[in-house]
């Protein structure tokens, strides 16, 4: 196996490594993603009892009201004097009438309340439970896969780690050079090895390479074939990719 080959291996280690990477950390975003959704809905099913608990609170404060009016209503009555004047009778008769009239007004408003305001809004809280108790089997199903998965790809990724350092030793055996251009490239090109056309295009960046890049393309492909002579490093002249024979 040439020292070409041996990067390929090593760059197809690497390209299982990046993408396992990347998706251990975004696992954790997924379940805050997840956990968000969650939050969002409990805060509906809060909003929700928090306007039924205010409805009540004013059904309750209108029939106290009303009860409070009757109970003024009912010392007015039983303070009339005998010897009360025409002008006092009076005076007493209007303002039980504006008390009765306010109880029975805050009576009513009572009643309507409670027949069209609490049956919507108990509808809307069970709504939102419902919404909470689908959400919650969800997020906990989603989560336990997630966090099932995180596992799998640390044994994945502790598996491919071992075998990238074998890998990696094998080419750094084979010309150490090749491994320091491949490990510093690859901190800013992906992939770092890609073939280059038979008209003399990289696969990478897709430009055209001048002769002699081809040229070693092939001085390398035919060292290979005969299984001997050192490789050069043959680089694209715009990406700087190192560039192979298919």
């Amino acid at each position: 196996m040439n020292v070409i080959e041996m990067l390929l291996e090593l760059q197809d280690v690497d390209g299982l490594i990046r993408e396992l990477e990347r998706e251990e950390k975004d696992i954790p975003q997924l379940k805050a993603k997840e956990n968000a959704r969650l939050a969002g809905v409990n805060a509906e099913l809060e909003i929700a009892r928090s306007q039924l608990d205010a409805m009540q609170k004013r059904i309750q404060d209108e029939e106290a009201e009303a009860a409070s009016l009757r109970e003024k209503l009912a010392v007015l009555r039983n303070s009339q004097s005998a010897t009360a004047t025409k002008r006092e009778v009076e005076q007493t008769f209007i303002q039980m009438e504006s008390l009765e009239h306010d109880a029975d007004g805050a009576e009513n408003r009572a009643m309507a309340l409670q027949a069209d305001e609490i049956p919507a809004l108990e509808a809307r809280v069970r709504e939102a439970e419902d919404k909470v108790t689908e959400a919650k089997g969800g997020v906990s199903g989603e989560v336990d896969d997630l966090d099932a998965r995180l596992a799998d790809v640390k044994a994945q990724l502790e598996s491919l780690y071992a075998e990238r350092v074998q890998k990696a030793n094998a080419v750094k055996a084979a010309d150490p050079g090749f491994l320091l251009y491949y490990e510093r490239l690859s901190t800013k090109r992906w992939p770092v090895v890609v073939a280059i056309s038979e008209d003399g295009v990289c696969d990478g960046c897709h430009m055209k390479q001048p002769p002699y890049v081809s040229q070693i393309v092939q001085h390398n492909s035919a060292s290979a074939k005969v299984g001997g002579g050192r490789m050069e490093r043959a680089v694209c002249t715009m990406c700087g990719r190192l560039l192979y024979g298919n």
